[in-house]
């Protein structure tokens, strides 16, 4: 399998972005719902008899319509059991309707087609707050059409749940609510505490830790007008630098910036030391790739300008020396667990 190599040159400077873009309102949040039924009318693509809780569902379902059946004596399928999951938003309300995915957990070859019968939709609670039903669409390529291939065992219902029961949440009446930041950082929840309250000329924000800022709401605004407002102040971002690997793709994401302090390493029959100066080496039959870096062929060492020995200079000098994908992946992983490379590397 041919393996592509997708470096991402991303800047992690510091930058102005929304609170509401890197923290949460705690207690806002979905609630995952599911149930289990049945979807009919398939073209002869559902269920066989060996999936038997298919074959007792449909008797159960039978007999609650005065239809007393045998599980033996059923033969059909055209029905196949499913279990559908969905989310359900926060401040949703009675009479709202969401999307569902359903999934077949039986030996049917396909959904399309099919109805899902009328599915109750519970919490972790195990109360029902929803109920699904409608025609499932598989989308993509069927055995009629053209376009992407398709997944035909899992489909959507569109707009087929309906709210049955309300998650409760009184803001309105709070006066102390809580952000979250999406990720855990000193200087991120430092900065939110500092804009909120240079806005309000206040202490209305305490960082209680990494990721946690306690609010208390002004006495002249509600709840919803100070949470609306604070969503929508500016603040002074910094991500923290990571190196994303996947190694089924080869795919590498990393930041510009991110520093490798100068070694030398060796891999299969890959040697390479780096090297820094005010001013690089340029000798003969170097490559020069620009003012900062200078590629040794015949010395197997990089040459690079003071402050630029960066995870991106050594990845592109790897890809002019030949080195494959999984050679620069395997090389950033060993320079990671060396202590060569400072970011959080994550691999998927």
């Amino acid at each position: 399998m041919k393996i592509f190599l997708l470096f991402l040159v991303i800047s992690v400077s510091v930058y102005a972005t929304k609170i509401n873009d890197v923290a949460n309102i705690v207690g806002v949040r979905e609630n995952q719902i599911i149930g289990y039924s049945l979807v009919v009318g398939l073209k002869k693509t559902g269920d066989g008899t060996t999936s038997k809780f298919t074959l007792q569902s449909i008797a159960n379902m039978l007999k609650s319509m005065n239809i007393d059946m045998n599980t033996i004596d059923i033969k059909s399928k055209n029905v196949a059991a499913v279990v559908v999951t969905a989310r359900l938003k926060p401040f949703s309300r009675h009479g709202d309707k969401f999307d569902i995915t359903v999934s077949s957990i039986g030996d049917a070859k396909s959904l399309e087609g099919g109805t899902l019968l009328m599915t109750p939709l519970k919490g972790v609670d195990g109360k029902i707050y929803a109920l699904a039903q409608g025609p499932v669409s598989i989308g993509g390529k069927n055995e009629r059409g053209a376009g992407s291939e398709s997944h035909p065992t899992v489909g959507l219902v569109y707009g087929g749940g309906l709210v049955e029961r309300e998650v409760f949440i009184d803001l309105y009446h709070q006066k102390h609510a809580t952000l979250s930041l999406k990720e855990s950082n000193f200087k991120n929840s430092v900065a939110v505490q500092k804009a909120i309250n240079a806005v309000y000329n206040t202490q209305v924000a305490v960082a209680m830790d990494p990721r946690t800022i306690k609010l208390k709401k002004p006495d002249n605004k509600s709840m919803i007008e100070f949470l609306a407002e604070i969503q929508d102040i500016d603040m002074d971002y910094k991500p923290k630098n990571k190196i994303i690997i996947n190694e089924r793709t080869g795919t590498i994401i990393a930041g510009i910036d991110i520093e490798v302090k100068p070694i030398m390493l060796t891999h299969g029959d890959i040697t390479i030391k780096i090297s820094e100066s005010a001013t690089p080496k340029k000798p003969e039959g170097s490559i020069v790739v620009d003012d900062s870096l200078v590629i040794g062929l015949n010395e197997n060492e990089l040459y690079t300008k003071e402050g630029t020995t960066t995870v991106a200079n050594l990845v592109r000098s790897l890809q002019k020396m030949g080195a494959s994908p999984k050679d620069i992946i395997s090389i950033l992983e060993t320079m990671k667990s060396a202590g060569s490379i400072s970011a959080e590397l994550k691999v998927i």
